[in-house]
């Protein structure tokens, strides 16, 4: 089939993806996989055709699963357990009554590595009121803080779905990705500060005024600060020290390298956070943790399958073979980075999901790699790294989180737009220019 068709046939599905997910309101899944078969049917062998769809869904239903599914444990017993509360009570205890906004975003960052940004910002969307009434903190500046720390890690690592996939169809190292995630998240979450404190002095915005939405408990109520962290550093420490060993070559084949390669994995370190996240739970029963655990596998199984139907349509993306004949058309342009991100960004903005985005740009990206000098390595960490901080740009009306955000922390509609919309292009934005002056060093 002649090239240009190819790509007209590709553009054309991701646009009806847009259009049936954002305007028809068409259930994700459905979505996806109605327009990778009819894509597939169009543009591959008919033998191939449900090969293709069940591998791109397999595929990517194995690299992500265990992770989602762990990372969905850790936040539902965090949230269960209050130990989010506790950890943000510590925050705010260490930086100042008159320092809300920092204790708030920099909760928002810790707690939003294992959970979901939208399930994190509904826990404490209530502690954001509560500081910002008792601080006199103007609301929509206060909610935009949270909301936005959330965000830059849940685009930029594992175990949240989006980043966890592409480095899949990347083959980018995952434990690399963690450590570089959060170091690039931070000025991302930064910038987002600072933005939002001076966009919100623009209108006439005020503190929560409300009542009842106190969400803060008597201290002795609370689980341990120390037992409220070790579920999410441990995960952490464990996959930072597995690619920091992996990287001294004198080492290989050691016992320390052997045990930490395993207990460093992501899909093991996050287990153990697990572990350690029951030891919040006052009731250890059998009944108890089946309770937990069952809520998290509820809450996993919809992301899980969403996501694997995006790896369907990437896998059949890259079937047609587009992705290698934009390789060949880019090559020596000298883009390099800018693709992943600006494709990732179009498709953000376009369609509201940040998972969505960043797995469909994955497998376009991918044969791409070798003509955009990204065939390394540090070259696929970096790419993933640029479709993260794409699939920031920019969260509006089309984007659930959006809503939450709104609805929860009762801003405007306008108002929203205004602060938070506006702050996650700074974001994205920061964070891509952050990853390119980077990669001059290491690519």
């Amino acid at each position: 089939m002649n090239t240009m068709i190819i790509f007209f046939l590709v553009a054309l599905s991701i646009i009806v993806v847009i259009w049936l997910t954002s305007r028809l309101r068409l259930q994700a899944f459905i979505a996806l996989f109605i327009v990778s078969l009819l894509l597939a049917l169009l543009t591959i062998p008919p033998d191939k055709v449900i090969a293709t769809l069940k591998d791109g869904f397999g595929s990517t239903m194995a690299s992500i699963g265990f992770l989602i599914i762990f990372g969905a444990m850790i936040g539902v017993i965090l949230d269960r357990t209050r130990a989010t509360i506790s950890i943000a009570d510590f925050i705010l205890l260490k930086t100042g009554t008159k320092r809300s906004a920092v204790a708030m975003g920099i909760t928002g960052f810790i707690t939003g590595l294992p959970i979901f940004c939208d399930s994190g910002f509904i826990v404490l969307s209530g502690l954001a009121k509560s500081f910002s009434r008792r601080t006199g903190v103007v609301m929509p500046f206060m909610a935009t803080v949270l909301a936005t720390a959330l965000y830059s890690v849940h685009c930029l690592i594992p175990p949240h779905p989006g980043a966890t996939a592409a480095a899949g169809i990347i083959k980018a190292d995952m434990g690399q990705l963690v450590f570089t995630g959060i170091l690039f998240a931070v000025p991302g979450a930064v910038s987002a500060f600072f933005w939002s404190r001076w966009i919100s002095k623009k209108g006439k915005y005020e503190a929560y005024n409300g009542s009842g939405e106190n969400v803060m408990v008597p201290e002795g109520k609370l689980p341990a600060v120390f037992l409220s962290f070790l579920p999410v550093v441990i995960p952490l420490f464990l996959i930072t020290i597995r690619s920091v060993l992996m990287m001294f070559e004198g080492l290989s084949g050691t016992f320390i390298l052997k045990v930490m390669s395993v207990a460093g994995e992501p899909v093991t370190a996050l287990f153990t956070g697990v572990i350690l996240a029951l030891f919040l739970v006052k009731d250890k029963s059998i009944n108890s943790f089946n309770s937990l655990l069952t809520e998290a596998i509820e809450k996993a199984g919809p992301i899980l399958i969403v996501t694997a139907a995006g790896g369907t349509f990437g896998m059949v993306i890259k079937a047609t073979g587009a992705g290698e004949a934009a390789g060949n058309i880019l090559a020596g342009t000298g883009l390099g980075l800018a693709v992943p991100f600006i494709l990732a960004a179009i498709l953000k903005t376009a369609q509201g999901s940040s998972t969505v985005a960043i797995i469909t740009a994955a497998s376009f990206v991918a044969p791409m790699l070798p003509a955009l000098g990204l065939d390394s390595e540090s070259g696929r960490l970096f790419a993933v790294l640029s479709m993260g901080a794409g699939s920031m740009i920019f969260s509006h009306a089309n984007d659930s989180f959006f809503w939450v955000v709104s609805n929860f922390g009762g801003i405007e509609t306008g108002t929203n737009l205004k602060v938070y919309s506006s702050s996650t292009a700074i974001m994205g934005t920061v964070v891509f220019i952050t990853i390119w002056i980077s990669s001059f060093f290491v690519i």
